[in-house]
């Protein structure tokens, strides 16, 4: 885990960037294949609070978001990651609920974050895809942006084993391992404006086919 000091330009608004969970080549309505478990075994309606106000953030048996980096010393960083991971969990969350209101990304997200969350939970829906299969995180990095009490948090993502599953038929769509199965998160941080002691994602960004994430 490296740490490091960047200008908050570094990071820029997400815009059209589409966060697909898909190995090989994408097929199907909107480029969108699902994330796990058909409708009658979703995340439930809504996600409910465990203890200290944040959202349950449980999956389907069939789901599995592996984080695989090593925490920084830093304890403000170390937050700022967990969430951000909270954040992609939130989003498969709301996939597999298939819910766009969902309530675990409200929590861990604000702005173009939060609307970012709503867009892709909603694309699965109209799809008709929910989520299956192992979806690996890893090469996480974070680095304090300016003067602010921000984090910026980056990692890769392998999706070759994480697959469409139509909520319908159950049919999975599955795909072979290219380049397209690696992506490169970046996410930027900043602690909550409301009670508690959590970290929220205000702006994201998605880079598709990247080759460093490979190997």
């Amino acid at each position: 885990m490296s740490r490091r000091i960047l200008p908050l330009a570094a990071l820029t608004a997400a815009t059209a960037l589409t966060l697909t969970a898909c190995g090989g080549e994408p097929a199907e309505p909107d480029d969108i294949k699902g994330a796990g478990a058909s409708a009658s075994t979703g995340a439930g309606d809504g996600a409910e609070e465990q203890d200290g106000g944040r959202p349950d953030l449980k999956l389907p048996g069939d789901v599995e978001l592996a984080f695989e980096s090593t925490p920084p010393s830093d304890s403000g960083h170390a937050a700022a990651l967990t969430d951000a991971e909270n954040y992609i969990r939130a989003l498969a969350h709301g996939i597999v609920a298939q819910d766009p209101e969902d309530k675990a990304y409200q929590f861990y997200s604000e702005g173009s974050a939060a609307q970012y969350a709503k867009e892709q939970i909603q694309q699965w829906v109209d799809g008709e895809w929910t989520a299956t299969g192992k979806d690996r995180y890893y090469r996480a990095e974070t680095a304090d942006v300016g003067k602010s009490k921000g984090v910026l948090v980056t990692m890769c993502r392998n999706q070759a084993d994480y697959f469409g599953k139509n909520v319908k038929t159950g049919k999975v769509e599955r795909t072979e391992e290219s380049l397209k199965s690696y992506q490169k998160f970046s996410l930027l941080m900043r602690p909550a404006k409301s009670a508690g002691e959590h970290w929220v994602v205000q702006q994201i960004e998605v880079q598709g086919e990247v080759q460093e994430c490979k190997g």
